[in-house]
């Protein structure tokens, strides 16, 4: 039985990373795609093709996979629509920080995601939090502290830097929401996100004037939506119901450093966050001090979550 119980958590931790990576994809490809849609334009349509794919998936197949699962019954109704609220402010407040703040810092920055979602694990939902976890945290904090600032001797605060966190701390409490729905069928609870959304965002987006992109890529954000969202937290939500919200969100602190990676890749003038020695205002200058410490202590905090464990099965109620 224990055997079948590790087996079950090493899948879930599996889960959780591949979450990660897929959801890694979103930033550089984002910033990208922002080049032709306004921010709320962006989100909507990337919740969309999460839903419609995760939907069609669903529909061709999924339904077979899903029977014996729970369905969403009424009592869950008020963390759905926590969920679907917060999932169309969080990523409106991403794209327009994006807008702001370099692909690469804002990947990093959004690790302070994981800083929300366990202390409103720990202080509303009750889940336990290991000293190393707490230990993280701290790291996490400091190292978001000091890449939101544009320049760290004139103390200048970027724009972008601010939304990226509210819209991490969005997803903290949303985290938490969809852990309490984590036992229920996956399909409906992604495809329903996604949809509701989505228009959601798309509301916003008409309110505020923001112009349509072309059909292509509008396609490419519905299909970008449909990876880094809809299989991402098809996965996550797997992942959740085995570990809880902390801990699933440990494993998926890899996310910002493969999304950092992948903006050098599409940004190549954003190599200074992949190599600290250097920035790209001094790029043959000595190395540059804002970016070593909070290279340094993101470092760190990936080797303490690496190094975490889970004592046991998670004891919080689904």
């Amino acid at each position: 039985m224990s055997e079948i119980r590790t087996g079950t958590k090493t899948a879930a931790i599996a889960w959780a990373v591949l979450a990660a990576v897929l959801y890694a994809l979103n930033m550089p490809f984002s910033k990208l795609l922002l080049r032709e849609a306004g921010p709320a334009t962006m989100a909507s349509l990337l919740y969309l093709g999460a839903g419609l794919g995760i939907g069609l998936i669903y529909l061709l197949g999924g339904k077979n996979r899903a029977n014996g699962t729970q369905k969403l019954a009424r009592e869950d109704m008020p963390y759905v629509t926590g969920m679907i609220l917060l999932d169309i402010i969080a990523p409106i407040l991403l794209m327009q920080g994006l807008i702001g703040a370099s692909a690469a810092n804002a990947a990093l920055l959004n690790n302070f995601e994981i800083v929300a979602t366990s202390v409103v694990a720990l202080l509303v939902f009750n889940e336990a939090i290991s000293p190393r976890l707490w230990a993280a945290i701290v790291l996490i904090t400091l190292a978001s502290m000091l890449l939101s600032f544009e320049d760290i001797s004139s103390f200048q605060f970027s724009y972008g830097s601010l939304f990226v966190l509210a819209s991490a701390v969005c997803w903290g409490f949303e985290n938490n929401f969809t852990r309490k729905l984590s036992s229920k069928n996956t399909y409906q609870i992604v495809t329903l996100k996604g949809i509701f959304s989505g228009l959601g965002s798309g509301i916003v987006a008409l309110i505020r004037g923001e112009r349509f992109p072309q059909a292509r890529f509008a396609g490419l954000a519905l299909l970008l939506g449909f990876v880094a969202y809809g299989l991402s937290i098809f996965l996550y939500v797997r992942a959740q119901y085995e570990l809880g919200a902390a801990k699933t969100s440990a494993y998926y602190a890899i996310a910002p450093f493969v999304g950092a990676l992948l903006s050098f890749v599409f940004w190549g003038n954003r190599l200074a966050l992949i190599m600290p020695w250097r920035c790209s205002s001094c790029w043959r200058a000595p190395p540059c001090p804002s970016l070593i410490p909070s290279w340094s202590i993101t470092r760190t905090r990936t080797s303490i979550r690496l190094r975490t464990r889970m004592a046991g099965p998670c004891t919080a109620a689904p």
